[in-house]
């Protein structure tokens, strides 16, 4: 039966957030598309193997859990979830420029590693920040807002995929600059019209003795977050960053050294499944508002599983490209409907929730990032992208326990707070 959305209509701090957040998910997918397509580049560089990739990865996921653990500490203070992010997309400038301009192998590793400080930090500051946007909306906001993501990435896949047709003069590392200068103007526009909300504290005129009578005690509030239904939240936030970085990290270095694509075209398995990604974000908050979210996760996770299994299975580029296009048309709302139910486990304690659903981002990046390359060292990169087909297909099993629910219920205790 089809959803009725009573969504009230948003004030111009809610459309100015929303428009804000969007600039941090696309600065954040922008600079996360320019490094990871960029590791082909890194490796002929620095002259480093697949192993010592499969490390580095494995020290930005650890990184960026501590980053994680530093926004939520963050996100307790004055500013919130806005200040969170605006340091996070600060700190993926620093990354950016060493990244671009380090001279040497051990800079380029510093670089990675202060990448994983922000991208703990923007990945929950995004999250905490679009839970709170959709709140205030009252309908389903989520996947939109990894749409923005999305086309950023599209962008930086092609730009290093363009970088790669440069002369042989042009200076090493000019692919990765345009992504400082997005995630310096996104911390601007976070820091100006980023989110935050607070209690409504209002006494009526006409009630003035009831308010000068004695308050009765507060009741205690619950601040015990429900660890069971993040638990399983976290099976599906892990099934899609495994498939996800497996996709992200390897997906070019597969068509090179597996199916023998040159330089140029490697980068378009990442365009292809971010194109497809793109498509299925775009409509899925639609598709929650008209069936739910757990009818739209288990058609997500099979058609994404079905993509996932062509990649193990191709045995050209042209096959390898479908295989990756049609897993990003199935994992693409898996991880941002995963945010938005978590958004409404505890809504009094949003941001500790997302925050603590988020470790479970790089639990899925080191399965993906990391199992998938010492496998693919160990054995081929087929069995390697075999790990992920499973683990989607487990999403699809619990898929149910996601709810129903197409639009998230509004907050009436809160208002819009422009500081």
């Amino acid at each position: 039966m089809r959803a009725v959305d009573h969504a009230p209509v948003p004030g111009p701090g809610a459309r100015a957030a929303r428009f804000a957040v969007s600039g941090g998910f696309a600065a954040q997918g922008l600079v996360y598309a320019l490094l990871l397509t960029s590791l082909e580049g890194f490796k002929e560089r620095y002259g480093i193997d697949d192993g010592q990739v499969t490390l580095v990865v494995l020290g930005v996921c650890v990184v960026a859990a501590l980053g994680t653990w530093l926004a939520d500490t963050v996100a307790r203070g004055g500013g919130g979830s806005r200040r969170v992010l605006t340091l996070g997309l600060a700190v993926l400038v620093v990354a950016v420029s060493l990244a671009a301009t380090a001279p040497t192998t051990g800079v380029l590793v510093g670089a990675f590693a202060v990448y994983g400080l922000g991208l703990g930090l923007v990945d929950a500051g995004t999250n905490m920040q679009a839970v709170s946007v959709q709140r205030a909306y009252g309908r389903s906001l989520l996947t939109s807002f990894y749409a923005s993501w999305t086309v950023a990435g599209i962008v930086g896949a092609l730009v290093v995929s363009g970088a790669a047709r440069l002369p042989a003069a042009a200076p090493d590392g000019l692919a990765l600059l345009p992504g400082g200068l997005v995630a310096a103007l996104a911390a601007v526009l976070v820091a100006r019209w980023g989110w935050r909300s607070r209690p409504v504290d209002v006494t009526p005129d006409v009630d003035r003795a009831a308010a000068r009578a004695p308050a009765p005690e507060p009741a205690r509030k619950d601040t015990r977050l429900p660890w069971g239904p993040v638990l399983l939240l976290g099976l599906g936030v892990v099934a899609f960053y495994v498939a996800d970085s497996a996709v992200s990290t390897w997906s070019t270095i597969y068509l090179g050294d597996v199916l023998l694509a040159p330089t140029a075209v490697a980068p378009l398995a990442y365009a292809a499944y971010l194109g497809t990604t793109l498509g299925s974000r775009l409509t899925g908050d639609l598709c929650v508002r008209r069936w739910g979210r757990g009818p739209v996760v288990r058609v997500a996770a099979l058609i994404g599983a079905a993509g996932l299994a062509l990649v193990v299975v191709a045995t050209s580029v042209p096959l390898a490209l479908l295989g990756f296009a049609l897993a990003g048309a199935g994992l693409g709302p898996i991880a941002p409907l995963c945010f938005s139910a978590a958004g409404s486990l505890a809504p009094g304690h949003a941001d500790a929730v997302v925050a603590r659903l988020n470790v479970f981002n790089y639990v899925g990046a080191v399965l993906g990032g990391v199992l998938v390359g010492a496998i693919a060292t160990a054995s081929t990169f087929r069995i390697g992208f075999a790990v992920p087909v499973l683990l989607v297909l487990a999403v699809a099993a619990v898929a149910g326990r996601f709810g129903r629910r197409a639009t998230p219920v509004p907050d009436p205790h809160t208002q819009e707070v422009r500081t």
